[in-house]
């Protein structure tokens, strides 16, 4: 291995590092900041490597978060498993879809779907988490006291969570995005979920996800392109992710929200304006 190379591999890291810890923060598995900095990085190359070298990294970040989270006792893991056996079908689908976009399409889509969600971000949202941990014919309640002795209340409904779950998984593996830009939002936001369960519970959602997209990518033959890229940007990701976990014990629910859209506006501009070759 040259020294050029080596130290192309030491900033993929560092690259791991940054997304891993920012991704966990928010509860988004990194892949929003990854996918669009290897868009950048790698203008050549095929959109189906991209994703599979970014979900590959997605998984070892949500792993490496969930197990930090699994620890702060913050994850849902019946709703968790719900969603993710959802996802599971929507992912396996996205990621055979993905080979069939040209990158002069996929950029331009992308972008305007980051950006797009950003946008939701900053949009007011009314109501409040429903009290109480009753079930009724179509909403499911939970109370969750996390390691801290701190109690979540909230109630949802389970049914609309499900669907979801199946087009955030394809959307997740089409674009290599991992799902958290958007299933965070929609947790917070329409299921009403408290932001810290919300992130912890879409890190473990995350896991199955990628990994099921991954594997796919695997038998496909689109991950051996992208094995050493991906070896080196998760071997920063799981550092990053621990870091990331222990962030989110003095970040502000509002905040990681606020910072949510501000990093997928930046990053959802910058690569559709690459896209439409206006950058």
């Amino acid at each position: 291995m040259g020294a050029l190379e080596s130290s192309a591999y030491l900033w993929l890291m560092a690259l791991g590092f940054g997304a891993g810890a920012f991704g966990t923060l928010i509860g988004a598995g990194g892949g929003f900041a990854l996918m669009p900095i290897l868009l950048l990085l790698y203008p050549g190359e095929r959109p189906e490597v991209l994703t599979s070298i970014s979900l590959a990294v997605v998984f070892f970040n949500a792993l490496s978060g969930s197990e930090a989270y699994a620890l702060a006792r913050r994850i849902d893991y019946r709703s968790a498993l719900a969603f993710a056996l959802a996802a599971i079908p929507g992912a396996v689908l996205g990621s055979l879809n993905t080979a069939l976009l040209d990158r002069r399409i996929f950029d331009p889509i992308f972008g305007a779907l980051v950006l797009a969600v950003a946008v939701y971000l900053f949009l007011p949202h009314s109501g409040k988490a429903a009290g109480g941990a009753m079930r009724t014919a179509h909403r499911t309640g939970r109370i969750l006291v996390d390691a801290h002795g701190v109690e979540y209340r909230y109630s949802f409904d389970m049914r609309l969570g499900v669907g979801v779950s199946f087009l955030v998984g394809y959307l997740s593996s089409l674009f290599g995005i991992g799902g958290g830009i958007i299933h965070v939002p929609f947790l917070v936001t329409v299921l009403n979920f408290p932001v810290h369960v919300a992130t912890a519970t879409s890190h473990f959602i995350l896991a199955v996800m990628a990994l099921t997209g991954t594997v796919t990518h695997v038998a496909e033959g689109s991950f051996a392109h992208g094995v050493h890229r991906a070896i080196a940007l998760s071997i920063g990701v799981v550092a990053g992710a621990q870091l990331g976990a222990k962030l989110s014990d003095h970040v502000r629910g509002g905040l990681i929200l606020r910072l949510l859209a501000v990093g997928l506006g930046l990053l959802g501009l910058r690569v559709l304006l690459a896209g439409l070759g206006l950058f």
